[in-house]
């Protein structure tokens, strides 16, 4: 099943021809942007957007992984839109809607007729108004349109000889933060400093939600345990107060997607 869905994405990249990859960084943008590539007879660029609420490291990573694969990749600076500077229910759609822009202005300027994203199968079961934006915007979907899942693609990064195949999902920094919630560059800094100290302590996928001066950490299954630990806790506790959170929680629910999504969002 997984081979005949990578037969068919090829055949969608090879009708194409001519697209910028907007590239997160991420294992869905990364094996999408690896496999154009690969190809071999297609013009494409990688497009990544830096903004504040992206995480640094993301960003890096971004960087080598288009290096060590010789692909033309361009970063564009973008400021904070001041549409979603107090994290509306539907940021995602206008944040998308407005650097969405950026990679069409730049397609088109370089003679590039498609904007490619990395969305796969799965996204639509979840609450994402950035969806609606990219139909709008005509912007194409290959690895969702060739039936993808995230499992898959994993998969096919392994055997493809990509290190980041099992790297953790890493949205951006605004999900940290409640909806209807004015949100500034130090808030995400915080979020930010806190959530790479915690994956160079190992607990990789950690989510740091920020309820006023409080940090809320979400662990991946395992990790809850290890955390409440000493020494682990007394580190963890002391380092993100030295960030500048006052109080420390742990979830003990753990890492789920969306759990900052409004309970009855309209769509």
């Amino acid at each position: 099943m997984t081979e005949s869905k990578s037969i068919k994405l090829n055949s969608i990249l090879n009708d194409l021809k001519s697209f910028v990859v907007a590239f997160s960084g991420g294992v869905d943008s990364s094996f999408l942007l690896h496999r154009a590539h690969s190809l071999g007879n297609l013009k494409i660029a990688a497009v990544t957007i830096r903004t504040p609420y992206m995480p640094e490291r993301e960003i890096n990573e971004a960087v080598e992984f288009t290096a060590s694969h010789g692909i033309n990749h361009q970063i564009i600076d973008v400021s904070f839109p001041e549409n979603i500077r107090h994290n509306p229910w539907d940021r995602c759609y206008l944040c998308k809607k407005t650097l969405f822009s950026y990679v069409v202005d730049y397609a088109g300027e370089n003679g590039y007729k498609y904007i490619l994203d990395g969305t796969n199968a799965d996204d639509s079961g979840d609450f994402r108004p950035g969806l609606r934006a990219l139909e709008e915007m005509n912007i194409k979907s290959p690895l969702a349109e060739a039936t993808l899942t995230k499992k898959e693609i994993r998969e096919l990064s392994l055997m493809a000889g990509l290190p980041l195949w099992d790297k953790p999902a890493m949205a951006c920094l605004l999900t940290r933060i409640p909806y209807d919630t004015e949100v500034s560059e130090s808030m995400l800094k915080m979020i930010e400093q806190a959530e790479y100290f915690l994956f160079e302590k190992g607990y990789y996928g950690t989510r740091v939600r920020l309820h006023g001066d409080t940090a809320r950490i979400e662990c991946l299954p395992g990790y809850i345990e290890k955390i409440v630990r000493d020494p682990d806790r007394d580190l963890v506790v002391n380092n993100l107060k030295k960030i500048g959170f006052r109080y420390i929680s742990l979830d003990l629910e753990g890492y789920r997607t969306g759990s900052m999504n409004p309970e009855n969002p309209v769509k």
